[in-house]
């Protein structure tokens, strides 16, 4: 039986099979969430494998690489959210780095997954909630995955950071 669930906590810490990089279109080390992946990981091996996929990536888009140097998970999965700032309705592209992500996964064999609240800090713009709409983004792609795939279980952990993301996404996830 697949499930999901809301925790508050950074999804690097997370024991999964895969990971998820809120990354940016070039899958280069950025800062925030992505900066401290590329730096657990070993920024030169995740640089290496990552200069190994052809971008710039489209929003929505998601690849794999090795975890390296992150003991507590196998994979992890870059996953390109929009920047609300530069594309205020960007919604279905939100939707498409959740539902990637969850394909890469069953592509992969793997049952297990921690997301971040993508496109929810910086790429936020100016969207009044911006993790209450990227929660209910990756609820629906979890939904939709699900229904399309009943044979196939998976665990999902959507990690809040902070506590007001937490309080904010909590009604959301725990219907």
């Amino acid at each position: 039986m697949s499930t999901i669930e809301l925790i508050k906590g950074s999804c690097v810490d997370q024991n999964t099979d895969a990971i998820v990089n809120a990354a940016n279109k070039y899958l280069l080390a950025g800062s925030g969430l992505c900066g401290e992946i590329f730096k657990r990981a070993g920024l030169r091996e995740l640089t290496e494998a990552c200069s190994q996929i052809q971008t710039p990536l489209n929003d929505g888009a998601a690849v794999i690489t090795e975890a390296f140097n992150i003991n507590n998970t196998k994979y992890i999965i870059h996953a390109v959210g929009p920047d609300f700032g530069l594309k205020p309705k960007a919604f279905n592209e939100l939707y498409q780095a959740y539902y990637n992500s969850l394909n890469l996964l069953k592509a992969n064999n793997l049952h297990s997954i921690s997301f971040p609240l993508i496109s929810s800090g910086i790429y936020g713009g100016l969207l009044d909630k911006p993790a209450l709409e990227s929660a209910k983004q990756c609820l629906l792609a979890y939904n939709t995955f699900t229904k399309e795939n009943e044979d196939y279980d998976i665990h999902v952990i959507l990690c809040a950071y902070t506590d007001n993301e937490y309080k904010e996404v909590f009604k959301l996830i725990k219907k």
